[in-house]
């Protein structure tokens, strides 16, 4: 398909999703208390529905020919919107999105990490011809981009002429609805880049009023200068910064939560616009590889550092292994002891597996705290449909049984805004987000008392409890069990 033709197809498919619905039905939800995203207090009231869009909320009395809700003892919420979420292909698995769905999730925002579908107008076009249940977003990916310019020649800085091949594809992918640039400068293709590289790339994203989103270099010994280096690209960029989930990952860092904290906060003192996303469990997911950072993945001594860093071979639980797949779901030291061989011998066999992956059990709950309680820190998952990880399907939930009712590290207001108001302006989408009248029917009606997860490293797929329904645009996507509908539909980034 010529790029004029993909130019004319993403026009139509910008003016079907602007078009107003079609849709006829009317529903009133009455009896819950409001949490309107916006952070203030709950308030009683009702909540009217007419097609796809918010018609009236407050003093609301059901018409003839609506569909009442009851919520009494409810909480009524704008549906929460995912800003790093992994259901690129996952939502043509699974239209239905349940484990996405099922803790509330009504937008997902996919191409993260700097991997991302290419053309997007191609990846848009599928989408539209099998509708998911949940509306999306898309990034364009600094390494998928890379890849394109530099080929397998990419083990290298890039030169001044591919950085205007790099610009020219970020225009691209801004002109088809992009929301901005993602990158993994800790992964393999990305690694390799220069902060110039991605500095250029992220003006081009910047001048169409896109946002930089980041998995920065390094999540462990080099934090402090991987925050230093995702501020630098912003402030010389001139675009907003999102450090995504914000973390520190090896023994070495743990504690040190202040001090990044106080390096946004300067950053942000001198008029630079850095957010960040965190996700609610004391463990990430990742490949092997990124245990060892200067890549000599078969030196024992470079192997034995990168273990002690993540506090042994104990912390590392496999999650993907072709070579061994019966060690799936254990921890690493487990399988070297099954295998006969020493922990360095048995990680140098699993990150040859160029296909491996793993969970990290090396967080501090008091560092995930520290960074819940900023009010610049939104709720992310980094999980999505089939993920192995339990913040796939227990992400949202989680912060609102565990971290709200339970341990009270935020208020519910405040916890609703970081999954609602505050992740849809940072993506510009201006008619989601909040309970008002004319935002979009997307919808998450609760139990406060028992939203809880239930998805666990052992089972990461398992449904969270509490939430009761879930409507996107209006349609109902969860009752309990997934609704019929597929009603979400792709959000383009409009300057």
């Amino acid at each position: 398909m010529c790029r004029l033709t993909r130019l004319v197809v993403f026009l139509l498919l910008l003016a079907l999703a602007a078009a107003p619905s079609s849709q006829s039905r009317s529903f009133v939800i009455t009896g819950a208390q409001l949490a309107d995203g916006t952070g203030a207090a709950l308030g009683a009231g009702a909540l009217r529905v007419e097609g796809d869009t918010i018609t009236a909320v407050g003093a609301v009395t059901p018409q003839p020919g609506d569909t009442v809700v009851d919520g009494t003892g409810l909480v009524l919420a704008p549906g929460f919107i995912d800003i790093h979420n992994h259901s690129t292909e996952g939502l043509f698995n699974e239209p239905a999105a349940v484990t996405q769905v099922s803790q509330g999730i009504t937008t997902v925002a996919v191409g993260q990490d700097g991997s991302s579908p290419w053309p997007l107008s191609g990846y848009v076009e599928r989408l539209r011809g099998s509708p998911p249940a949940v509306n999306v977003v898309t990034f364009a990916g600094h390494a998928t981009l890379r890849r394109l310019v530099m080929g397998d020649d990419y083990k290298r800085a890039s030169r001044p002429a591919e950085h205007a091949r790099l610009r020219t594809l970020v225009e691209q992918a801004m002109g088809e609805g992009a929301f901005g640039l993602s990158s993994g400068l800790e992964y393999e293709v990305g690694s390799y880049a220069s902060v110039e590289e991605v500095t250029e790339m992220a003006r081009a994203a910047g001048a169409k009023g896109g946002l930089y989103i980041s998995h920065i270099r390094d999540e462990a010994d080099l934090t402090m200068a991987a925050v230093r280096e995702a501020i630098a690209i912003g402030e010389r960029a001139k675009l907003p910064v999102q450090i995504t989930h914000i973390k520190l990952g090896t023994v070495n860092v743990w504690g040190k939560a202040a001090e990044v904290v106080a390096l946004v906060e300067a950053a942000r003192a001198r008029g630079v616009d850095v957010t960040a996303d965190a996700y609610p469990y004391l463990a990430w997911q990742s490949t092997p590889r990124v245990l060892v950072p200067n890549k000599q993945y078969d030196d024992p001594v470079s192997v034995k550092r990168g273990l002690d860093d993540i506090g042994g071979a104990k912390n590392v639980q496999i999650t993907r292994w072709s070579a061994y797949p019966q060690h799936v779901g254990k921890r690493l030291d487990e399988a070297a002891r099954v295998e006969g061989i020493s922990d360095i011998e048995a990680y140098v066999r699993f990150a040859a597996d160029e296909g491996a992956g793993m969970i990290g059990h090396a967080m501090l709950e008091s560092d995930l705290r520290t960074f819940y309680a900023q009010p610049w820190v939104m709720v992310a998952s980094d999980g999505g449909i089939a993920n192995n990880h339990p913040r796939g399907a227990g992400t949202f939930p989680r912060v609102l049984g565990r971290y709200v009712r339970e341990q009270q590290w935020m208020t519910l207001p405040e916890a609703i805004r970081k999954m609602t108001s505050m992740p849809a302006a940072r993506l510009g989408i201006g008619d989601r987000g909040t309970l008002r009248p004319g935002m979009k029917a997307d919808l998450v009606l609760f139990d406060p008392a028992t939203v809880t997860d239930q998805s666990t490293f052992e089972q990461p797929r398992a449904l969270s409890t509490g939430v009761v329904k879930v409507w996107v645009n209006g349609g109902l996507v969860w009752t309990g069990a997934p609704g019929a509908e597929r009603p979400g539909r792709v959000l383009f980034h409009q300057p």
